[in-house]
């Protein structure tokens, strides 16, 4: 895909080759699938159908701290069927394997699904509204169209009220009502509750049911195994602390299980009542409902009517569609003409590869971009007389070898 910088021929002057010497290579467009050049941090799997946030290694632990002690319970369960009731140990059993495996299925299904990722704009929207208030984002607007004026924040109505909705300059686009803009991840995220560092990925519309399941199903697997473990310490003959240091097993899994259920079940609570408000995580925080109506509540029970029989919206993104990408082989990475739009007074700073690029949207050599540019002008004159000469840093080879020629006639004519 890429062409080998090496294959071009070399120049041993100290200067830039002009357009009818160098070697001129034209982009050629390469179709790539859309997971592969998205341009948040996701990570994905299976050609781009299972989506994960930028820390999806977490779930790794998330994993270790659910399955370890519930396989252990279910163990420890196994291998008192020969000594015990099968009548009670095996209803349990099946129990605990049961709780263990959904568990961890609505985990992978939180993790591992678009949370509803806003797709990015290739342009910034159109707007006539005056500009209020100046950003790096809509000076680059203006120097690319300077006629065009774009507002921080617009109003919208609602259910009758008015919600402020901002523009965001990573996605170029005004974000919808709810939505915001995770800085983990890199993207816009429709109803975004907040991102989780236990599941790696950001909590959003289409998957905030199954992160309620996720963490209820924890909590009564937590509940679970902390009340047989009990029950097993209790149903042995003998003195409870003597039955306690002969079974250190149920002993472990009851205080890690009651440590727990503080924090799973601390987190269960908090988001039933978010529930029961129709509020995100992200807005509870910011305490945006204290002061003013809540448009979006409908009532405790229609809040749960929503969440639990209202349809998963379809994803807008489709990271296995192709697309067309410019393979530019002045720079060996993705850029698109929209990254090069990015301009300041002197040059372009490509912030996700630490590319720098001069105004003509080519790459700066690497012995060049350290250098400070702030003294110097675009073009460096010098005035002598009433006449005005200019002084290039780079002058093209041909210009010079005749420069040279010119200089060798007049020594010798002298």
């Amino acid at each position: 895909m890429f062409t080998n910088n090496n294959s071009c021929p070399k120049n041993n002057n100290l200067a830039s080759p002009s357009p009818s010497v160098a070697t001129s290579v034209e982009p050629s467009n390469v179709k790539r699938r859309l997971y592969q050049v998205w341009k948040g941090n996701n990570k994905f799997l299976c050609g781009g159908r299972l989506v994960f946030g930028q820390d999806a290694s977490s779930l790794f632990l998330t994993s270790f701290l659910i399955g370890g002690p519930a396989i252990t319970f279910c163990i420890r369960m196994l291998l008192s069927l020969k000594e015990e009731d099968p009548h009670f140990s095996n209803p349990i059993l099946i129990g605990g394997m049961t709780l263990t495996i959904l568990d961890f299925i609505f985990l992978f299904m939180t993790s591992g699904r678009d949370p509803g990722i806003i797709p990015r704009n290739a342009h910034p929207p159109e707007s006539d509204e005056p500009l209020d208030i100046s950003t790096p984002s809509i000076e680059w607007v203006n120097n690319r169209a300077p006629n065009l004026k774009l507002p921080r924040v617009k109003d919208v109505v609602v259910n009758g009220y008015t919600v402020k909705v901002k523009f965001c300059d990573t996605c170029l686009l005004y974000r919808p009502p709810r939505a915001s803009h995770c800085s983990i991840c890199n993207n816009c995220v429709q109803k975004f509750d907040h991102h989780c560092p236990w599941v790696g990925q950001c909590i959003g519309l289409r998957n905030y049911p199954f992160f309620i399941l996720f963490i209820s199903s924890s909590t009564l697997l937590c509940i679970y195994v902390f009340a047989f473990s009990w029950v097993n310490l209790l149903r042995q003959n003998g003195r409870l602390w003597v039955n306690m240091s002969h079974d250190i097993l149920s002993v472990t899994l009851i205080v890690y299980c009651f440590i727990a259920i503080w924090f799973v079940g601390g987190l269960t609570v908090f988001h039933l009542y978010l529930i029961s408000t129709n509020q995100t995580t992200y807005e509870n925080f910011r305490y945006r409902y204290d002061k003013k109506e809540n448009p979006f509540t409908k009532g405790i029970l229609a809040n749960f009517k929503e969440l639990s029989c209202a349809k998963v919206p379809s994803k807008l993104v489709n990271f296995r569609e192709w697309v067309t990408i410019e393979d530019d082989v002045q720079d060996e990475s993705y850029t698109s003409g929209l990254e090069r739009g990015f301009i300041s007074s002197k040059h372009k700073f490509d912030m996700e590869m630490g590319t720098v690029y001069g105004k003509d949207g080519k790459q700066v050599p690497s012995i060049l971009k350290d250098l400070d540019y702030n003294g110097i002008d675009d073009h460096l004159k010098k005035k002598v007389g009433d006449k005005e000469s200019t002084y290039d840093i780079f002058v093209p080879v041909d210009q010079l070898k005749s420069k040279t020629r010119g200089v060798n006639a007049h020594e010798e004519k002298q």
